[in-house]
């Protein structure tokens, strides 16, 4: 918890690695896993005499994303951009330099809308998205007293999402990272594997007495999960906060966040662009973007989150349950399918079932709802049966398991183990009276005001029917014969 005499203030440098299958300036490949420096093609580490070409495709996604972050429209796309030398030393930047863009980026301005913990709906603006090719990986873990480098990586073409400082808690940096992850994912553009660094971010993190100047910020840099984002912001900002109420002034800075100690740690003094001494890469023509491109890739957009999520709330959901079915195309897809022709009384245990047993079944075999083993049709059968009386929800659910792992059709799972729920008052009533007659304590205490020995009696009639029998009617029946005695 931050102290609420301070205030946080948050922008986010997102890298998302684009899903062409070679890279931003050459024909090497892409792929992940493959043995250290086996796909540094000479353009990658520029030897004398190369030429970089620009990656179509690479340019195309990016039009993707500009596109998407502003409604559609294209006026924030740039018809003409231009690559520069970012000039600075790495030992994994094999070239000396990096080619990104500066002053004229494909994309401008956008933004992406999110809901905060505490303000409600928010949109957080973006200063830029920018091409760019990443540099190559250093390797400690295999060395001892020296460091390897494994080059595969230069060359890949990344589009770097710099946000406005909008942001004001970790828990809305975090809100904002998983949209954008859900975004870029949802349009194709990125794989959005964290594991592998496809998608990764950098948070520069300042604090400020409320409506007072900003203040210095710390960039923390290579967050590669949506856990370490929030611990990283929430260490920075204390530690920022108790720097300046115990006297002392943050220094601008690059820091690393250590997940072992949950701390950042400072990595070296903060560059400012003029350090990088960018220049016009004089190999690369300027890039030039036609309407008509733009309106061919427009063509191919699917519908975007907000105006999916906007169709869930009209079926009668919350937000948070939209939010849900919005985290990614494929659990879109999964959910506007099974909604489709479904009684609006029926959809909200079927939004239940798919972000609870469904996604926890998904989740535990690392599939996604495409490869899901339960069907759309499926679920609006079992729907139904749960609708007319047939099957409670338990019952339900167990039918779902039963067909994830392969058992047969839900019919046939009903009529297999014998799932009808009983539903017929006579033969209820008879089990409610077995049940009080055989449980006099617990009829005493609920004539004493005890509440939970009302549950307790219910759960022995669910007990004496196997569970089968209808739950509204066994608390009604139970109600009146109470009320009786």
């Amino acid at each position: 918890m931050v102290n609420p005499s301070w205030e946080i203030v948050i922008g986010l440098e997102t890298h998302a690695q684009l899903s062409t299958v070679s890279k931003m300036f050459s024909g090497s490949s892409t792929a992940f896993g493959a043995a250290p420096n086996t796909q540094a093609s000479a353009v990658d580490i520029a030897l004398p005499g190369v030429l970089p070409v620009a990656n179509r495709g690479a340019v195309e996604r990016a039009i993707r994303f500009g596109l998407a972050v502003n409604g559609g429209s294209s006026d924030n796309i740039n018809r003409r951009s231009v690559f520069a030398r970012k000039n600075y030393f790495y030992p994994d930047l094999p070239k000396g330099y990096q080619i990104s863009q500066l002053d004229l980026p494909i994309v401008k301005g956008g933004g992406v809308t999110i809901l905060s913990p505490t303000r409600g709906e928010i949109t957080v603006k973006l200063t830029r998205a920018h091409l760019e090719e990443d540099a190559g990986k250093s390797l400690h873990e295999d060395f001892q007293g020296m460091s390897g480098i494994d080059l595969n990586r230069a060359g890949t073409p990344l589009l770097e999402i710099v946000s406005e400082p909008d942001m004001r808690s970790a828990g809305e940096a975090v809100a904002y990272a998983k949209a954008l992850h859900g975004l870029v994912t949802w349009i194709g553009i990125c794989d959005g594997n964290m594991q592998e660094g496809s998608f990764r971010c950098d948070a520069n993190v300042s604090v400020r007495r409320p409506g007072g100047p900003l203040g210095t910020r710390r960039e923390i840099k290579n967050l590669n999960s949506f856990r370490f984002l929030q611990q990283a912001i929430e260490y920075e900002a204390r530690w920022q906060i108790e720097t300046i109420e115990d006297g002392g002034t943050v220094k601008q800075a690059t820091v690393l966040f250590d997940p072992d100690t949950g701390e950042t740690r400072s990595m070296r003094s903060k560059e400012d662009a003029h350090d990088y001494r960018y220049f016009p890469d004089p190999d690369l023509l300027p890039l030039v973007v036609s309407d008509a491109w733009i309106d061919e890739i427009k063509s191919t957009m699917p519908a975007l989150p907000e105006m999916v999520r906007n169709k869930f709330i009209e079926f009668g959901l919350s937000r948070a349950q939209a939010e849900h079915h919005v985290s990614s195309i494929e659990t879109a897809k999964f959910a506007l399918s099974t909604f489709t022709e479904t009684p609006p009384k029926e959809i909200p245990d079927l939004s239940n079932w798919i972000s609870g047993i469904l996604s926890a079944k998904l989740n535990a075999d690392g599939l996604n709802f495409s490869q899901s083993k339960v069907s759309p049709e499926q679920l609006r059968f079992l729907s139904g049966k749960v609708a007319d009386g047939t099957l409670s929800g338990n019952m339900a659910r167990e039918v779902i398991d039963a067909v994830w792992v392969g058992e047969g059709e839900p019919d046939a799972i009903i009529e297999k183990r014998g799932l009808k729920q009983l539903s017929d008052s006579g033969e209820i009533e008879k089990i409610v009276d077995q049940v009080l007659a055989a449980n006099a304590k617990s009829v005493e205490e609920f004539r004493a005001g005890k509440d939970k020995a009302f549950n307790a009696l219910v759960g022995q009639v669910m007990k004496a029917s196997k569970g089968k029998a209808n739950p509204a009617q066994v608390n009604e029946i139970l109600k009146r014969k109470l009320s009786q005695l």
